[in-house]
C-alpha cells in the first residue's frame, strides 16, 4: 500500500512520544498531524481530514477510549489504533470489543505499527485514492463532513432516504452521491422534480402509460420508474406531490410494482427511492396535505443538509471552485477574488444558498473587466439577487437570524479569536461563549475559513 498522502492524526499528551512517532511515520511517507490530547484531536477533526487516528490510552482529560467513542459517533469510517505503556489483557479485550482496531503496547514496534495501519486502511477502505464519487461535493466544514460519513454508511443499505434542506443546498447532488456509494452505482439514476410537472401528467411520467390511455398518447411510454429498474429514483420536492398520486406511490413502495396509466397489468420493478423536500412534512401531515403512511415509507432514514450560512468555511471553497469551472468551460484564464471580495462573500447570509452563490460568481465573473474580482463588484451584485424572508419570519426569528449572522461575521473578522470578538461585541468572554454555544457556532471553523482565503 502506498503511504504517500495518507493522513495520520497522532494523539498523545507526551510531547516526546509525539515527536518520536511523528518522525517515524513521516519517514515512512505518511502525512502526520499531532494533537496533545483528546479535546484538541476532536477540534482538528472538525476542520482536517484524517485517514486514521493513533492515540495514547491514558491521557489527562479525555482518555483514548473516550476519544475513540467520540470518533466512532461522529466519524465512523476513521479507524483508531490505541497505544499504551501500561496495557493489560482486560483493557485490550475491552477496547477491541468496543471497536478499536488495534491495541498496541509501548514502546511500539515500527513494523507492527505499520502493519496495523495498513490492515486498518484496507478494511476501512479509507485510503488516499481520490474518490470520484464525492468529488462534486466541495466542503471542509465539520457538519458536512459528518453528513457525508452518514451518507456513505446509509448508501450501503437499500432503505428509502428522505433528504431535507432549504432550496439551493444541493439535495440532488447528495442524492446522486448516495447512488454512487451504493451497490446500485452502475445502474440508472433518474431524478424528477414533482413540482415542475403538471399534476395530470406526473403519473404518466412516473409510471408510464399505454397507447391510447388519453388524448395524445400515441405510443407506449415506459415511465421513469421502469426506466430506473435496478437503480435509483430521486423524487425532488416530494411535498408537492398531488394527494391522489401519493396513494399510488405508496402502493409502489409497498409492492415494488407499477401500473402504467390505461393498463390493467402490473409490472414488477426493483428501485430504491430517494426523496427530498424543503417543506416541513410533519406540518403537511397535520394539515392533511401529505399522507402519514407515505411519510414513514419515504423517511426510513433522513439526512439534513445544512444551509450555506451554517457552513461558512465552505463559502470561499465553493466560490473558487465555481470560478475554476467557468475558466474550464470558457477556456480562459481563471479569475480570482480579492481578499476584500472574499470577506464580502463570507459576511453575506445567502438565503438562496449554494445556487445563489453560483449565480453571484457567474455574474461577477462575466462583468469583471480584470482578472481580479473586487469587493465593490460583489457588493453591487448581492442586492440584485438578495431575497428577503422577513415576511415569513416572526420578530423573534428575525432577531435570532441577525444575531447569528453578526456573530459569524465577528468570528470571521477576528480569525476565530473569541476574546477579540467579545471585545468588539461589548460583551465579556463568558457571555460571548454562551452566545456562540446558543447558535452552535465553532470558532475553529471560522479560522479554517480565514486560512482558506489566503
Amino acid at each position: 500500500m502506498k503511504t504517500d498522502g495518507i493522513k495520520v492524526l497522532l494523539v498523545d499528551d507526551d510531547p516526546g512520544v509525539l515527536q518520536l512517532l511523528s518522525i517515524r511515520l513521516n519517514a515512512l511517507g505518511f502525512n502526520v498531524s499531532c494533537a496533545d490530547g483528546g479535546e484538541s484531536a476532536l477540534k482538528k477533526l472538525r476542520t482536517e481530514r484524517a485517514n486514521i487516528v493513533i492515540s495514547d490510552l491514558r491521557m489527562d482529560g479525555m482518555n483514548g477510549i473516550e476519544l475513540f467513542e467520540n470518533i466512532q459517533q461522529h466519524y465512523p469510517s476513521i479507524p483508531v489504533i490505541v497505544l499504551t505503556a501500561h496495557g493489560s489483557i482486560k483493557e485490550a479485550v475491552s477496547a477491541t470489543q468496543k471497536g478499536v482496531f488495534s491495541f498496541l503496547t509501548k514502546p511500539v514496534d515500527k513494523d507492527e505499527l505499520l502493519s496495523s495501519i495498513q490492515q486498518a486502511l484496507r478494511l476501512s477502505d479509507n485510503d488516499t485514492t481520490p474518490d470520484t464519487r464525492t468529488s462534486k461535493i466541495i466542503t471542509c466544514s465539520a457538519n458536512m463532513l459528518q453528513l457525508l460519513e452518514q451518507a456513505k454508511l446509509l448508501a450501503q443499505s437499500d432503505i428509502n432516504i428522505l433528504i431535507r434542506g432549504e432550496s439551493g443546498t444541493g439535495k440532488e447532488l447528495l442524492a446522486s452521491t448516495l447512488q454512487a456509494f451504493s451497490p446500485r452505482a452502475d445502474k440508472p439514476f433518474i431524478a424528477i422534480n414533482c413540482s415542475a410537472i403538471p399534476a395530470d401528467l406526473l403519473e404518466s411520467e412516473l409510471f408510464g402509460h399505454v397507447k391510447g390511455a388519453f388524448t395524445g398518447a400515441s405510443r407506449d411510454n415506459k415511465g421513469l420508474f421502469a426506466t430506473a429498474d435496478g437503480g435509483t429514483v430521486f423524487l425532488d420536492e416530494i411535498g408537492d406531490m398531488p394527494a391522489q398520486l401519493q396513494v399510488k406511490l405508496l402502493r409502489v413502495l409497498q409492492e415494488q410494482k407499477i401500473r402504467p396509466v390505461g393498463s390493467h397489468d402490473d409490472i414488477a420493478i426493483n428501485v430504491r427511492v430517494l426523496s427530498a423536500t424543503h417543506q416541513n412534512l410533519e406540518t403537511a401531515i397535520t394539515d392533511g396535505r401529505f399522507r402519514e403512511d407515505l411519510y414513514y415509507r419515504l423517511n426510513v432514514a433522513s439526512l439534513n443538509l445544512p444551509a450555506l450560512r451554517d457552513r461558512v468555511a465552505d463559502i470561499q471553497l465553493l466560490a473558487k471552485h465555481f470560478l475554476n469551472c467557468i475558466a474550464q468551460r470558457n477556456g480562459g484564464v481563471c479569475k480570482k477574488f480579492s481578499p476584500a471580495a472574499l470577506e464580502a462573500l463570507m459576511a453575506y447570509h445567502w438565503p438562496g444558498n449554494i445556487r445563489q452563490l453560483n449565480n453571484v460568481v457567474e455574474q461577477t465573473a462575466a462583468l469583471a473587466p480584470s482578472p481580479i474580482i473586487g469587493e465593490a463588484q460583489i457588493l453591487a451584485t448581492l442586492p440584485q439577487v438578495k431575497t428577503s424572508p422577513v415576511d415569513n419570519l416572526s420578530l423573534t426569528e428575525a432577531r435570532k437570524n441577525f444575531e447569528r449572522e453578526y456573530l459569524q461575521k465577528l468570528l470571521f473578522q477576528t480569525k476565530g479569536n473569541v476574546s477579540d470578538a467579545a471585545r468588539h461585541a461589548g460583551r465579556n468572554r463568558s457571555d460571548f461563549h454562551k452566545l456562540i454555544k446558543k447558535h452552535q457556532l465553532d470558532p475553529d471553523i471560522q479560522r479554517a475559513a480565514k486560512r482558506a482565503g489566503k
